[in-house]
């Protein structure tokens, strides 16, 4: 196990669909490792795979004390809409109020191929949001309104981070997510 390099935005990884895992074995359980030791040292609420350059369906969380992980995630959404701030650990230092649905539960597997239900409300729903949207390369900087994207472009091309990770230095591309907060058959991402 070791802390990994997180991935910066600007990175194409961070925009790509991830892949759904297929196989269970001990390459998964060591990538869960290395997420929650790379999100604890950072630290973070949460971390996604492809936040550190691997493209598949693997997540981890730590809130309120409690550490998790998720794999193959799906998400059903409550009607109930939070408005709180938002950050992500491949945008340091920047955070914005976000829109997530109050209530999500997540089904998926546990690193050993055991299925597995979370619910969570608040914080953790934020979270298993969040990082399911990481998911699917939605960041949380497509859920923003259009002035506060603005406000947060200008603040990442300002930084001290952006463009170190061997880019261009070229304008990124951004991103509206195509899926509302609540789509029509309620799982609001698509998924």
């Amino acid at each position: 196990m070791s802390i990994k390099q997180i991935r910066h935005f600007g990175d194409p990884v961070l925009v790509t669909p991830a892949s759904e895992v297929i196989d269970f074995d001990k390459e998964l359980r060591t990538l869960v490792k290395d997420l929650t030791e790379t999100m604890l040292d950072a630290p973070g609420a949460g971390l996604a795979a492809p936040q550190i350059g691997v493209p598949l369906r693997v997540f981890v969380w730590d809130v309120d004390e409690a550490i998790g992980h998720l794999i193959n995630p799906t998400l059903d959404l409550s009607e109930e809409i939070q408005e709180g701030d938002e950050g992500c650990l491949s945008f340091p230092e920047l955070i914005f109020p976000t829109p997530r649905a109050f209530r999500a539960v997540a089904r998926g597997f546990t690193m050993h191929g055991d299925p597995v239900t979370i619910e969570g409300t608040e914080l953790l729903a934020r979270a298993l949001q969040h990082e399911t949207d990481h998911l699917n390369g939605i960041l949380f900087i497509d859920r923003l309104s259009d002035e506060d994207r603005k406000i947060a472009m200008k603040e990442i091309r300002e930084s001290d981070w952006f463009g170190l990770a061997g880019q261009s230095g070229a304008s990124p591309t951004i991103k509206i997510s195509p899926h509302s907060l609540f789509g029509s058959d309620n799982r609001g991402l698509g998924l």
